[in-house]
C-alpha cells in the first residue's frame, strides 16, 4: 500500500510577506496590489474576513479596509519554493510539485529508514519551519485525492493522516465542491441531479453521471467518489500549459489596442514554448468583461506550431471571432496546451526556404543577448511610444 503526503504551505504568499516584514505579523496581510488586480494570498487574519484568492482587490478593500495591501514579490516566492522543495527531496526522490506551495510526495519506500508517514510528515513540517521560517499542512493517505482533502482540512500548521479504513467516513459527508474536477459548470449539473454531498455521487450510478456529464468527468467523479485514486505520484510529468494574462489598468474597448495587447502576450508565452523547447497544438484566449464575466475559447491544430507569428494569427482570429467590437475588457490571455517535444512540418508546395521559425530563432538569441526589449514588434513599438505599454501584468502559468 502507498503512503502519499500532500504537502502545502499555509497562506505562502502572505506567510513570505510577514517572514520578510515582521512587523505585520499579528496583522491582516493581503498580497495584491491596485483597485483593480486581484488577491493572490491572504493571511488567516485577513480571511476572518472573508477575503480569498482570486477576489478583486477593490472587493477586499471594501471588505477589511484596515488590511494591508502589499504587491507581490514573485522572485521571492520561487527562491523559498525551491528551497522548500530541496527539503521535500531529502525524504524522497519522488515528489511531484502542484505549484510554487504545494506538492505530493511519495514515501512509500523511505518509511524503513525514516518512520511511518505520519512520523515523515512531522519531520518535514519541522524543518521547513526551522530554515524557512514559514508553517506547512500535510494529508496523509494512500491516494492523492484523500491526501489533498486531507491537507485541506487541517489547516492551518497541523497534519491529517486518512487510513483506508476511514476514507468513506471522511469522504462521504463532504460537500460536492470538494472533489476534482467540480468546477462552477460541473457543480450547477449536479445539483439539477440532487447530488450535494460526494456520498450522494457515490450512491448514483455510474451510467447516469457519464449520462449527465459525459464519459470522462462522470466515471472520473464515481471512481473519486469511493475514495478511488490509481495516480502515481510523478516527479517527471511534462508541462500542461503555458500561459500569460494580462488585468488592464483601465477597461479597454478599442479591439486594436486589444490586440495588440493578445500580441504582446502570445510574444512571452510563445517565448517561453521555445525556451523549453515545446511546441503546442491547442491555443486559448481568455477575455474577461468589465462586470467580471469571463469566457474562453480554443482551437486545436493538426500540427503543433512554436512561432509567435503562426500562434498569433490562431489567437487573433479567436478574437475576431467573438465579435465585441466595443465591448469593455478588463483582462485578455493565452494559453498554450497540448504542449508536446516535437512537431512534424508540413511542407508547402512554394514556401519559402526560411519562415517563421527562423526568424524567431533569431529574435531569442538576439533577445538572450541584448535584453528582452531589443527586438520587438513594430506594433507593439508604436504602442509603447504612445505610453499605453506599461499596463498592470500578471502571468497565468498553469504549472509553469
Amino acid at each position: 500500500m502507498s503512503t502519499i503526503l500532500h504537502v502545502d504551505m499555509d497562506a505562502f504568499y502572505a506567510s513570505v510577506a510577514e517572514l520578510d516584514h515582521p512587523e505585520l505579523r499579528g496583522k491582516a496581510v493581503v498580497v495584491g496590489a491596485g483597485a483593480r488586480g486581484v488577491v493572490l494570498s491572504a493571511n488567516y487574519a485577513a480571511r476572518k474576513f472573508g477575503i480569498r484568492a482570486a477576489m478583486p482587490v477593490g472587493r477586499a478593500q471594501r471588505m477589511a479596509p484596515h488590511a494591508i495591501f502589499i504587491a507581490p514579490e514573485h522572485h521571492r516566492y520561487a527562491e523559498i519554493s525551491a528551497r522548500v522543495m530541496e527539503i521535500f527531496s531529502t525524504y524522497t526522490p519522488i515528489v511531484e510539485p502542484i505549484s510554487l506551495d504545494e506538492a505530493f510526495l511519495d514515501v512509500t519506500g523511505a518509511q524503513k529508514l525514516l518512520g511511518t508517514g505520519r512520523e515523515i510528515a512531522q519531520k518535514i513540517r519541522a524543518e521547513v519551519q526551522s530554515k524557512e521560517g514559514i508553517t506547512c499542512s500535510v494529508g496523509i493517505a494512500s491516494n492523492k485525492f484523500i491526501a489533498k482533502l486531507a491537507s485541506q482540512h487541517c489547516k492551518p500548521d497541523a497534519l491529517m493522516e486518512i487510513t483506508d479504513d476511514r476514507i468513506i467516513e471522511f469522504l462521504h459527508p463532504l460537500p460536492v465542491g470538494a472533489m476534482w474536477g467540480v468546477g462552477p459548470k460541473t457543480g450547477e449539473s449536479l445539483q439539477r441531479l440532487g447530488l450535494h454531498t460526494i456520498g450522494d455521487i457515490a450512491k448514483t450510478p455510474r451510467g447516469t453521471l457519464i449520462r449527465a456529464l459525459g464519459e470522462a468527468a462522470g466515471a472520473s467523479l464515481y471512481e473519486l467518489a469511493w475514495g478511488r485514486d490509481f495516480r502515481d505520484v510523478s516527479n517527471e510529468e511534462p508541462d500542461k500549459s503555458i500561459s500569460a494574462a494580462e488585468t488592464f489598468a483601465q477597461d479597454l474597448d478599442n479591439p486594436e489596442e486589444i490586440l495588440r495587447e493578445y500580441l504582446r502576450l502570445t510574444e512571452k508565452a510563445s517565448a517561453r514554448l521555445r525556451d523549453r523547447a515545446l511546441f503546442t497544438k491547442t491555443i486559448s484566449i481568455k477575455v474577461r468583461f468589465a462586470d467580471f464575466t469571463t469566457i474562453n475559447r480554443s482551437k486545436t491544430l493538426p500540427l503543433a506550431i512554436d512561432s509567435t507569428q503562426e500562434i498569433y494569427e490562431v489567437v487573433r482570429t479567436l478574437y475576431q471571432a467573438l465579435k465585441i467590437d466595443r465591448a469593455r475588457l478588463r483582462l485578455v490571455g493565452v494559453s498554450l496546451e497540448n504542449l508536446q517535444s516535437d512537431a512534424h512540418e508540413q511542407m508547402l508546395l512554394g514556401s519559402r526556404e526560411k519562415g517563421w521559425r527562423d526568424a524567431d530563432t533569431a529574435i531569442d538569441r538576439a533577445r538572450a543577448r541584448f535584453g528582452s526589449s531589443s527586438v520587438r514588434p513594430g506594433r507593439l513599438i508604436d504602442s509603447e511610444v504612445d505610453g499605453e505599454g506599461e499596463k498592470e501584468s500578471a502571468k497565468d502559468d498553469g504549472k509553469s
